[in-house]
């Protein structure tokens, strides 16, 4: 990455109320390339017969999973969704392991036992995800809970839909969170449609309005500004520890593909889709970059390579073994702790300097 940063303009290394670095911003940059890049890489072995199921990518909401899961520490614990593969990527899940997972091989995240989305590497820090997508609000807020009783400096954060908010786990983690005054971030992703379902449609009141009913902080954020995202989530995140409680974030953003590939998007305007075109959150945050002197051609070049290295790479994987098909299905002797993961942001070193 210092290849990069060389010939970059002095004196411009921060953003986002300072917190941010220029190697930081450049890291936020490259999640979201190996996110955009590994989702298209994968969307062609898909429609190659290679990718079992079906298939699901975040294209156009990338910054909604990079910036917060950027402003989480090691010790934090991520629940995933399946449009926030950036998060993952943050956290230390390799590419290769990413596409040998989307090909069901042996070497992914689950090591070929469930569907290409529903993963969580438990060694750093995060739950595996269920299709069910607001259940994965009262996993975070339970861990948040386990974090509270324990008297212990640590936050759960989860993503989830705009339709997640038509369902009663939503409610039920948005109280008990609330009454609890836990240590967990919830970041409404707001993509305008549940599956076909326009907003309008879907409910009367803005959601973000709702966490003030159960008693804490909703804010709004422009989900297609990975600076944005992150500095709200570091926001929410200094307010958990502080014992002030949970946060509710919403990135507004827009799902510029179907709701898998099956779907052909016919029910949503051109325009619509067009007009949120010219905000895409990787052209945005490569513009800034370039204002900077970053040679952002140089990093596309750099990820593009390391995605061919991880398709060649999970590509040769081997299938998994039919016989340890039910492994891990029950716990066999004593449970292990979720892992630590990754946590790049500067500002986790400083702390510990």
């Amino acid at each position: 990455m210092a290849t990069h940063i060389a010939e970059a303009t002095a004196g411009t290394g921060t953003a986002a109320g300072g917190h941010l670095k220029l190697e930081d911003r450049i890291w936020l940059l490259r999640a979201m390339l190996l996110m955009r890049g590994l989702e298209e890489r994968a969307m062609s072995l898909y429609r190659q017969g290679r990718v079992p199921g079906s298939f699901y990518d975040g294209y156009g909401q990338e910054a909604v999973s990079a910036g917060p899961a950027f402003a989480m520490a090691a010790q934090d614990r991520l629940c995933v969704l399946h449009r926030d593969l950036a998060a993952h990527i943050v956290r230390g899940v390799t590419p290769a392991r990413v596409l040998a997972q989307y090909l069901g091989r042996a070497t992914g995240v689950t090591g070929g036992r469930d569907g290409n989305v529903h993963f969580g590497d438990r060694n750093l820090g995060c739950v595996g995800m269920i299709s069910m997508l607001p259940d994965m609000m009262l996993v975070a807020t339970g861990m948040a809970m386990a974090f509270k009783l324990r008297g212990e400096r640590r936050c759960a954060i989860t993503w989830f839909g705009d339709g997640s908010t038509s369902r009663g786990d939503f409610h039920e983690a948005m109280n008990w969170a609330g009454v609890q005054k836990l240590p967990v971030i919830f970041v409404l992703e707001n993509n305008q449609y549940a599956y076909s379902t326009p907003l309008e449609k879907q409910f009367a009141v803005d959601p973000v309005e709702r966490a003030a009913a159960y008693g804490f902080v909703g804010v709004t954020v422009d989900g297609n500004d990975v600076e944005a995202t992150f500095e709200a989530a570091r926001t929410a995140r200094e307010r958990a520890l502080s014992g002030d409680g949970p946060t509710l974030i919403e990135a507004v953003t827009m799902r510029m593909h179907g709701h898998a590939a099956h779907d052909d998007m016919k029910y949503v305007p051109k325009d619509q889709v067009e007009e949120w075109r010219k905000r895409d959150p990787i052209d945005r945050q490569a513009a800034r970059l370039g204002e900077l002197g970053v040679d952002v051609d140089a990093l596309r070049a750099e990820v593009h390579e390391e995605i061919d290295a991880a398709a060649a790479e999970a590509l040769a994987a081997p299938m998994p073994d039919p016989a340890g098909a039910v492994d891990g299905v029950f716990c066999v002797g004593e449970a292990k702790p979720l892992g630590d993961g990754q946590a790049p942001w500067s500002g986790f070193r400083e702390d510990e300097a």
